[in-house]
């Protein structure tokens, strides 16, 4: 996988307009109950990257605390005006690591999900075909991602740990 990419994205009225500056660090498809009752539908689709790889273009939008199956809670950034959610942080990445919907991309077929979470509670209707990479809960991303996203999530953490 190579970092080079460039993905537009944004919420329904086209207030806030963003771009993700290169890939992913990992795309997410997760089938919690949680997530299934956050967004009203089967399954959430989030791909994990470094909030400074997502620049806002248009619009400003606002975080909402939101409570979490963690007790930790996320903050949610939707547009202000349609209230589409457009990517959440989580406590435990914080800050530098935003969780965008790739449902608000323009291109959402871009980003596949790399790994199915929380499989136990999807809806049983969801059939995954054979050799998708999926887990009953999570797992451990020392397994699951490539060489360059560990590489970049150290990175990250040497980053924030130093400030």
């Amino acid at each position: 996988m190579t970092e080079s990419l460039s993905l537009e994205g944004g919420c329904t009225c086209r207030a806030v307009r963003y771009r993700m500056t290169s890939r992913p660090l990992f795309v997410h498809c997760c089938h919690c109950r949680w997530c299934q009752r956050e967004t009203g539908a089967s399954f959430a689709l989030n791909a994990m990257i470094e909030a400074d790889r997502v620049l806002l273009l248009a619009g400003a939008p606002e975080c909402v605390d939101t409570p979490s199956n963690s007790g930790k809670g996320q903050k949610i950034w939707r547009c202000p005006t349609c209230r589409i959610a457009l990517w959440s942080n989580y406590a435990g990445a914080g800050t530098a690591v935003h969780f965008v919907r790739v449902g608000t991309l323009d291109d959402p077929d871009a980003l596949p999900p790399d790994i199915h979470i929380f499989t136990a509670s999807k809806q049983p209707w969801v059939v995954l075909p054979a050799g998708t990479p999926a887990v009953p809960e999570y797992y451990d991303a020392k397994v699951r991602w490539p060489a360059e996203s560990l590489a970049r999530r150290a990175a990250l953490r040497s980053r924030t740990s130093a400030t």
